[in-house]
């Protein structure tokens, strides 16, 4: 699949539709109209460009994810460790923990996912 890139504006366009979703045009019109200080144009332009970009579609007023933020950024997620550490995850890990300390709870919900992957895998 393509690899969707979101701009800083685009991103927080998004995680409000993700948040609320499904919403109708008009209600996301007005959400950032609050949030993000937007005219009605501005808004309808970056749903229109998140649309052909295949994050969202606007069907009948109604704006649904067709991917999720999870998806969204699990892929983001993947690409990075892809491209700044020759897709080793074990580098990555490496490389976070030398600048920032885990916590205990931190530690510990990492092995949960490590022991899950295990069974599943097994």
């Amino acid at each position: 699949m393509t690899e969707i890139e979101l701009g800083e504006v685009q991103a927080r366009f998004a995680d409000i539709v993700w948040a609320r979703a499904p919403i109708g045009s008009g209600e996301l019109v007005r959400i950032c109209e609050k949030e993000l200080n937007w005219k009605k144009p501005t808004t309808y332009t970056v749903l229109r460009k998140l649309c052909e970009k295949g994050l969202f579609k606007n069907e009948n007023g109604i704006v649904i994810p067709l991917i999720s933020r999870s998806e969204f950024y699990a892929r983001r997620s993947e690409r990075f460790v892809e491209e700044s550490f020759s897709g080793s995850l074990p580098a990555f890990i490496a490389a976070f923990t030398s600048q920032k300390k885990l916590s205990q709870k931190e530690l510990e919900e990492i092995q949960a996912l490590i022991d899950a992957y295990r069974e599943g895998e097994q």
